[in-house]
């Protein structure tokens, strides 16, 4: 595929966490933070995209004495609402209560350069992409698309499709499986090497997800950075390639 043809769904991360109106701020806040993510779109009760939290949303908060200060002159001018709603921003206890509710989205079929434009018009950093039933499906963000410009330019157009076709055929596979957290893991293949990355729920899905790129046509080699977090007791597990690596890094500064 040509890099003017691609759209939406080919650049797009499938591992979309999201939050509901109700979440708490403190979890929403140890979300981002244990998946290492600025925003996470917020998804109502219908499966409906309904609002946005961002870093942004926790700059100016009241447990951190950043409120803005009070101008009652333009209190006076534009009256009371402003005040109150920068209040229930500041000291909200529910995602609700902070989100963004004006968001930009996109479709799964909308062309990249109409999302680059998205971003550069509204000045933000992610957009969520719908599905015909406007349901948020993934989220292409700056950091995909600088991984579709880096695979673009690091491959020729006989490998780029090759390496698309794989991606391709492994998420379909996926989709067919009922035990794959296809939400919560993302595939990148670059000249054959699938990585796995994300969160699974249950150790078994990680050996279950190597058999299955191991079996895609065309892979060489299965990178694993899956990370495992036990549900009910929130115990992180690193993969084992980034626990041999960290052991590695740290033998060498010995």
């Amino acid at each position: 595929m040509k890099a003017d043809t691609m759209e939406a769904k080919d650049v797009m991360t499938h591992c979309v966490i999201s939050l509901t109106p109700e979440t708490p701020v403190a979890e929403a806040i140890a979300r981002m933070l244990s998946q290492h993510v600025s925003g996470l779109p917020v998804i109502d009760a219908r499966g409906q995209l309904v609002g946005i939290v961002t870093e942004g949303d926790f700059l100016r908060r009241a447990e951190t004495h950043t409120e803005a200060p009070r101008r009652r002159w333009l209190e006076l001018l534009l009256g009371p609402g402003r005040g109150a709603d920068a209040y229930a921003h500041t000291h909200g206890r529910t995602v609700g209560d902070v989100m963004s509710t004006e968001v930009v989205s996109a479709h799964e079929e909308t062309p990249i350069s109409e999302v680059v434009r998205l971003m550069e018009e509204h000045a933000i950093k992610r957009v969520p992409v719908l599905d015909s039933n406007a349901r948020v499906i993934g989220i292409v963000s700056r950091a995909d698309l600088i991984g579709a410009l880096a695979q673009y330019l690091s491959t020729t157009p006989d490998l780029e499709e090759s390496d698309l076709g794989i991606r391709r055929k492994m998420l379909a596979e996926m989709r067919h499986q009922t035990w794959c957290p296809l939400q919560s893991v993302g595939v990148d293949v670059r000249n054959g090497v699938v990585t796995l990355k994300g969160t699974i729920f249950d150790e078994r899905q990680r050996r279950a997800l190597l058999v299955l790129a191991a079996n895609v046509e065309g892979v060489k080699r299965v990178d694993d950075q899956l990370t495992w977090i036990e549900p009910m007791s929130g115990f992180v597990v690193e993969s084992p390639q980034e626990t041999a690596s960290a052991s590695q890094s740290v033998d060498a500064n010995s």
